[in-house]
C-alpha cells in the first residue's frame, strides 16, 4: 500500500511539475527551450531593471536604446540603441506569456490533485475540507505568481519556494489523504477493499491522464512556440557591440535548444 501512495503522489507531482517548471537560476518551458540568467529581472514602467547579489556588474538598466550599468551611463552607438529597444520591447512582451502558461499549468496540476483527494477522502466532510485546502493553496500559488511574473518580476528564489513550499503542501495534502485510505484498508485485514482501492487507483490514474494529456499538450506547444521570441533576444544580445567597463560583452541571458541538444549562446568574452 506504501507503493499506492507513492505512486500517486508522483503523478501529483509529475503534473505539477510540467509544462513550464523553473531552474536554477533560469526557467525552462517545457522540452524545446531554457533560458538562464544571473540577474534577476524588474519589468518596470520606466524600464527594465536586472540586478544580482554577486558578480560585477551587479545592476543594468535599460531603457528606451539606453543602458546604466552600477548606476553610471554607459555610451551605445545608434544600432546597439536600436538593438536595446527591441531587447526591451520583446522582454515587456514575453513574460506575460510566460506568466498565463505558468497560471495554466498550476491550474492543470491543482485540478488533478483534487480528483485524486476526492476520490480518496473517507467522507463528504473529509473531501470538502481537502478540497478547501487544496483550493486554498491553489490560490496562494496563482497569487505568488501574479505577484511575481505576472507584474513583470522574475526572482528565481521566489520561485524556488513557491515549487518548494507552496506545491510541495499541496502534494503532501495529498498523500496524506491517499496515505490515510490505503493504512486504513490494509488494517481492515479485508483483502476485497484492499483490491478494490488498488483498482480504484489505477482506474483514476488512467483517467487522469486521459484527461490532461490534451491540456497539457497544449500548454507545451504554447510554451515551445515562445522559444522563437527567446531565439531572438539571445541573436540581440549577440549582436549588440557595446561593452561594459571592464571590456566584456553586455550577457543578461543564455539560451539553450535541448531539442537540437545545441547551447545557442556560446559567445566567451
Amino acid at each position: 500500500m506504501r507503493q499506492l501512495a507513492l505512486a500517486l503522489a508522483l503523478l501529483g507531482i509529475g503534473i505539477l511539475a510540467s509544462p513550464a517548471h523553473a531552474r536554477a537560476h533560469g526557467m525552462q518551458l517545457h522540452a524545446a527551450c531554457s533560458v538562464d540568467s544571473d540577474y534577476e529581472l524588474a519589468v518596470r514602467d520606466d524600464g527594465l531593471q536586472f540586478t544580482r547579489d554577486d558578480g560585477s556588474p551587479h545592476d543594468i538598466f535599460m531603457h528606451d536604446g539606453q543602458l546604466r550599468v552600477d548606476g553610471q551611463p554607459l555610451a551605445v552607438s545608434r544600432d546597439d540603441a536600436a538593438y536595446l529597444r527591441q531587447y526591451e520591447a520583446n522582454v515587456r512582451a514575453l513574460l506575460p506569456q510566460v506568466a498565463a502558461i505558468a497560471r495554466d499549468g498550476v491550474g492543470l496540476g491543482f485540478d488533478a490533485l483534487a480528483t485524486v483527494a476526492a476520490t480518496f477522502a473517507d467522507s463528504a466532510d473529509e473531501r470538502a475540507r481537502v478540497i478547501r485546502q487544496l483550493g486554498d493553496q491553489r490560490r496562494q500559488v496563482l497569487a505568488r505568481i501574479d505577484q511575481g511574473i505576472g507584474h513583470g518580476r522574475w526572482q528565481q528564489h521566489d520561485f524556488d519556494q513557491m515549487m518548494d513550499e507552496d506545491m510541495g503542501d499541496a502534494v503532501s495534502t495529498l498523500v496524506s489523504t491517499v496515505a490515510s485510505r490505503a493504512v486504513k484498508a490494509a488494517l481492515s485485514g479485508d483483502q476485497s477493499q484492499v483490491a478494490a482501492l488498488e483498482a480504484r487507483a489505477q482506474s483514476l490514474e488512467s483517467s487522469i491522464e486521459k484527461a490532461v494529456e490534451a491540456p497539457a499538450e497544449r500548454l507545451g506547444k504554447r510554451a515551445d512556440a515562445l522559444c522563437p521570441r527567446l531565439v531572438e533576444l539571445d541573436q540581440l544580445q549577440h549582436q549588440l557591440h557595446v561593452r561594459l567597463p571592464d571590456g566584456k560583452p553586455l550577457t543578461l541571458m543564455s539560451m539553450q535548444r535541448t531539442d537540437e541538444g545545441a547551447v545557442a549562446d556560446a559567445r566567451t568574452p
